[in-house]
């Protein structure tokens, strides 16, 4: 059962506002922006799978149509980075495939489409950030489908916002802080990589910019991240000294640790279509990741 919201204006009188899907609504993102959007007065549905099989495009349809959204924000996504490389049709089955059932239903109703893709479009073999203009190379099969889907986005859509992110953590679902916080209660001391350099993202920075977004008509890709960057274990340490944990992190290479799925070394942001579409920086992320340890 699909649950809408009205806000009211200052006569009391309840004022319809825009319809918004959140694909993956009961994810880390998806979670957020749904609780966010309502929170602003917009009239939002997040479906999680169970309600919405993006691989069948008749069901995507069928849905998009029901509910005539003016925007739709595709956070749904195969976001097991490892089990990819082992499971690739079903990581192409629903980032690649399913990406192009919700743009073209979001193009047939007439709404606005947010795609949230990844970091794992590059290789990490730049030296410096990444901005929107560089040619994608992913690595691994996860990056390549995500990629696919933002393929089939151009190909199908006509008003989009790709939205690209990185290292993302927040209050739903499980992420890089929430474990190291785990690790934390059981351990005292800590080996983490030092040779992967990112963005940190919180999502509700990362939920209120895609909002922003969206209600202008500045399409095109953008990179969505904290400002500022780091690498794993910087990041680690970061989370012990706001926490005021006396843990001992030991810096590593991603050598010791292999995992099924290469990662890039280098997957660090140049936010350049913030800056020339006239929009406000994101936060630094050690601002956004103190905001988030020492909330309430």
């Amino acid at each position: 059962m699909n649950t809408w919201i009205t806000t009211r204006n200052s006569m009391g009188r309840r004022v319809m506002s825009s319809k918004v899907i959140v694909t993956g609504g009961h994810g880390q993102l998806g979670t957020e922006l749904t609780r966010m959007l309502r929170e602003k007065g917009f009239e939002t549905c997040g479906p999680g799978h169970q309600a919405l099989d993006i691989t069948d495009p008749a069901q995507v349809r069928e849905f998009f149509q029901e509910i005539k959204p003016d925007v739709v924000v595709h956070t749904a996504a195969y976001t097991a980075v490892d089990q990819a490389e082992s499971d690739r049709d079903d990581a192409f089955l629903v980032n690649a495939y399913g990406t192009r059932n919700v743009a073209i239903a979001s193009e047939e109703t007439g709404a606005k489409l947010v795609y949230v893709s990844t970091d794992y479009v590059f290789n990490g073999e730049k030296d410096g950030a990444y901005s929107e203009f560089d040619t994608p190379s992913p690595l691994g099969v996860y990056g390549q489908s995500k990629y696919a889907g933002e393929q089939f986005v151009h190909d199908f859509h006509t008003r989009f916002f790709i939205a690209r992110t990185s290292w993302v953590y927040g209050q739903y679902g499980g992420n890089f802080v929430k474990t190291m916080l785990k690790l934390a209660g059981s351990h005292d001391r800590l080996k983490v990589v030092n040779d992967q350099r990112g963005c940190p993202t919180y999502t509700k920075d990362l939920a209120n910019k895609i909002i922003e977004l969206f209600q202008t008509e500045k399409y095109g890709i953008y990179h969505l991240s904290n400002s500022g960057s780091c690498t794993w274990y910087e990041f680690a340490r970061a989370i012990f000294e706001i926490k005021g944990l006396d843990i001992q992190v030991e810096p590593c290479t991603t050598a010791e640790f292999p995992r099924p799925a290469k990662r890039p070394k280098n997957s660090v942001f140049e936010h350049m279509a913030l800056r020339l579409n006239g929009f406000e920086d994101i936060q630094d992320w050690k601002t956004a990741l103190k905001q988030y340890l020492t909330q309430d």
